[in-house]
């Protein structure tokens, strides 16, 4: 199994920057690839920043792009988010994801999320 939790949230004023960070714990199951998804008040949880494990190579959604970056330790304990130039828009629940693919199909394993706002 694989345990997440996550920490940084809080409350910033835009342009301000939070780095989020995620504790990875567990054994016995090869993650793939470690994700960042939000989820805003009445939207779906989208995915926004995604590191891979294998190779370190990254990938960002369009508006996040420039302004956000995801990163690791070199023991895969830890995953962060670095974000800056923060908008009231990206005011969100943010989730670590660990995901793996198996023989039967990919598997996540979620974070509590941590809350962030954006505003002055």
């Amino acid at each position: 199994q694989v345990r997440l939790v996550e920490s940084g949230g809080g409350l910033v004023q835009p342009g301000g920057s939070l780095r989020l960070s995620c504790a990875v714990s567990g054994s016995g199951v090869r993650i793939d690839a470690m994700h960042w998804y939000r989820q805003a008040p009445g939207k779906q949880r989208e995915s926004i920043a995604s590191i891979w494990t294998n190779n370190g190579r990254t990938s960002y959604v369009d508006f996040v792009e420039g302004r956000f970056t995801i990163s690791r330790d070199n023991a895969g304990s830890m995953v962060y988010l670095q974000m800056n130039n923060l908008r009231p828009e990206d005011t969100a629940v943010y989730y670590c994801n660990a995901r793996s693919y198996t023989d039967y199909g990919p598997r996540d394993y979620w974070g509590q999320g941590t809350q962030v706002t954006v505003s002055s």
